[in-house]
């Protein structure tokens, strides 16, 4: 009973461990694209006459940062 025991310990904490690493990079990402965000207006707000660059880039940008995350999700196997 005790290697049983002991096998589905090491799964629930490996399970545990790939979803708070998951976790963390929605969180990440998530804070990224804020920041991203807050910077974009922050520069149009600076520079109206510059709109259209900052916001082609900031899409731009906003992808790379969710693309990373969904190879983040999806690299690891549950």
């Amino acid at each position: 009973m005790g290697a049983v025991e002991n096998h589905n310990t090491k799964y629930n904490n490996t399970m545990f461990t790939k979803a708070f690493a998951v976790a963390l990079a929605a969180l990440g990402g998530g804070l990224g694209i804020g920041i991203l965000g807050s910077k974009a207006a922050e520069a149009t707000g600076r520079n109206p006459g510059a709109a259209t660059p900052i916001l082609v880039i900031s899409i731009i940008l906003a992808a790379l940062i969710e693309g990373i995350f969904i190879l983040s999700a999806f690299a690891v196997g549950f």
